[in-house]
């Protein structure tokens, strides 16, 4: 007996997998099976093998031999095995790590936000008196029966805690943001509300922007080459695609791109996060299951709620979580409906943005060929800066490309430039062109944008005659590997990965987030500080971003910068630091 649920014509991966998900049991194992599902639905949830759904006991053992021989080939060709790999062993990657802090300190870290918050209303009590002159923006008083504008409590937040730490952010920048920048200098003499610019500049080292592999730069073949696309195509093709098609440097880039990731074919698009906001909807509907990683990006889950699909979330990295998720969604089907759902797509990132974090992709694979799920992986932080020739977790991990459905990913970290792509199989791709919105209402990538990314690709790939590409991808993961050590090493909790560039320092107290940014401004250092609500209230961190194009020397300032801050605020919480004191580090 077999219940299967197929996949509806007109779906957009009715092509990525012809065998439909099918779910299996033998007619003398049927009733007593449904007899468990009935009674004992709690202690089904916790079973591995529920119904023993898209998997059968028997192959088990030769499909887990397979998976192994998989994910243990890096690249099946020559010149990959040839290739050094600048992370070692693929089977002994560095874990990620999370380490917590007492309840001691989480209670202090309450009592800031609660002396804050206090604060806040005596701030509002005077100013509604007219003792403290009001500069903020609020309802007008003769529309208060009308709809609200605001939200109470975020104008609330935004006028008495976000105000008084505004200079550490929306600093205005003057220069290319590469291993160095120039900061626009400004004053403010009535709390942030208004500056004063007095026309002078301050050149700091950049730990805050992503220019993962130095390619943000005005000068070199990148600069010359994107200089030379606009006498040859202009700035802009001033329509969109549907109307006009892509320029000529769009249509190279996206051919190369499919050629880098090893895929069929890719779609380039002008804004990253138009790529996955503006294109989820076109893969599933209402009548499919999105399972999200709980850190996903803002993009992602717009683009999850615009789908109209049903979206359930597991715990971060967790794959007991993204499996029990899994199993319930095909023993139960769609809860609306009361039918199996027609589709599961998995939505995960290569590198997360505030953890540092690299996801379990061999794991995630395993599940979603466990299960016949769809995997949509964003690479937007991990394109170019993992893997040892820069393509991304999925060689990071030496898994194999076409394992992952929706291959997205963005040119803002890694290539100097902007805009995104999703690649994968060429009907998926075909599909996307047709269907999605971008192709209809905005713009396609600008001619000298492409050629950036076009130039910088082709450096990655060896394509110029150098190996500078592989050289700047080794730095980024010793210089990587080195600045998180040492940050361990002087007792600071940091989240993640030792081999993602994205390092996550935690300070945890909201007011430190002000010390932090305007000390290290102070000493001519440019970082991101980052608190509530872009993150956990108690979870408030310093942000480094580690590129190819720093320094060792510049590395080594702005650490002992760090250093002397974390003693001046007390803020190294970790109690790990005993295992890193007599580790040698080298860069």
């Amino acid at each position: 007996m077999a219940t299967e649920v197929a996949t509806k014509r007109n779906s957009p991966f009715r092509f990525l997998h012809k065998l439909p998900i099918r779910l299996t049991f033998t007619e003398k194992k049927a009733p007593l099976l449904i007899s468990d599902l009935a009674k004992e639905s709690d202690e089904l949830k916790k079973r591995t093998h529920i119904l023993e759904c898209a998997w059968n006991q028997e192959h088990d053992d030769e499909e887990e031999e397979e998976e192994t021989r998989e994910y243990g080939v890096v690249d099946g060709s020559d010149d990959a095995s040839s290739t050094h790999d600048i992370y070692g062993d693929i089977g002994n990657r560095a874990p990620n790590e999370f380490e917590h802090i007492g309840r001691f300190t989480t209670f202090q870290v309450y009592i800031a936000w609660f002396a804050l918050f206090l604060f806040a209303h005596i701030r509002e009590y005077v100013t509604r008196f007219g003792f403290v002159k009001d500069l903020s923006n609020k309802e007008n008083k003769s529309m208060k029966d009308f709809v609200p504008l605001f939200s109470d409590f975020e104008a609330f937040y935004q006028r008495n805690c976000y105000i008084k730490v505004r200079d550490v952010f929306e600093r205005p920048i003057c220069s290319v943001p590469g291993a160095t920048v120039d900061l626009v200098d400004r004053v403010s003499h009535d709390g942030n509300w208004t500056y004063e610019y007095p026309g002078t500049r301050t050149n700091v080292i950049n730990v805050g922007s992503y220019n993962y592999l130095g390619f943000a730069q005005s000068a070199g073949p990148c600069a010359d080459q994107s200089a030379a696309s606009i006498d040859r195509e202009g700035l802009s093709c001033c329509t969109t695609v549907h109307e006009r098609g892509r320029s000529v440097s769009q249509a190279k880039l996206e051919k190369l791109v499919a050629e880098f990731l090893g895929v069929d074919d890719a779609i380039c698009f002008s804004m990253g996060f138009a790529t996955n906001s503006m294109n989820a909807p076109c893969l599933v509907d209402k009548h499919s299951l999105i399972i999200s990683d709980k850190y996903n990006h803002a993009s992602l889950i717009l683009g999850c709620r615009l789908s109209g699909a049903s979206t359930k979330v597991f715990e971060h990295n967790d794959m007991e979580s993204l499996e029990r998720i899994l199993r319930d969604a095909i023993a139960y089907g769609n809860p609306k409906t009361h039918r199996p759902y027609k589709k599961i797509l998995i939505i995960v990132e290569g590198i997360y943005s505030m953890e540092g974090s690299i996801c379990n992709l061999p794991g995630i694979i395993a599940l979603k060929k466990k299960y016949n799920a769809y995997l949509y992986l964003d690479e937007a932080h991990s394109i170019g800066a993992m893997g040892k020739t820069g393509k991304g977790v999925v060689e990071y991990w030496g898994c194999d490309p076409k394992d992952v459905d929706i291959l997205m990913g963005t040119f803002t970290k890694s290539f100097g430039a902007a805009g995104g792509y999703i690649a994968g199989a060429k009907r998926t791709v075909d599909h996307l062109r047709v269907a999605s919105p971008t192709g209809y209402y905005s713009s396609p990538m600008s001619p000298p944008i492409a050629q950036q990314i076009y130039t910088s690709m082709s450096i990655i790939m060896g394509r110029d005659g150098t190996n500078d590409g592989a050289l700047r991808i080794e730095r980024l993961a010793r210089n990587s590997h080195y600045f998180r050590m040492k940050l361990k090493q002087m007792g600071f909790i940091v989240y993640g990965s030792n081999d993602s560039p994205v390092v996550p320092m935690l300070i945890y107290f909201p007011t430190m987030c002000g010390f932090y940014g305007r000390e290290m401004l102070a000493r001519n250092i440019g970082c991101v500080v980052v608190s509530f609500p872009a993150t956990h209230m108690t979870e408030g961190r310093v942000r480094f971003c580690i590129s190819a194009a720093h320094t060792k020397e510049q590395l080594d300032y702005v650490l002992a910068t760090v250093c002397e801050l974390g003693s001046l605020s007390r803020s190294k919480f970790s109690r790990r630091s005993h295992l890193y004191k007599n580790l040698q580090i080298e860069w």
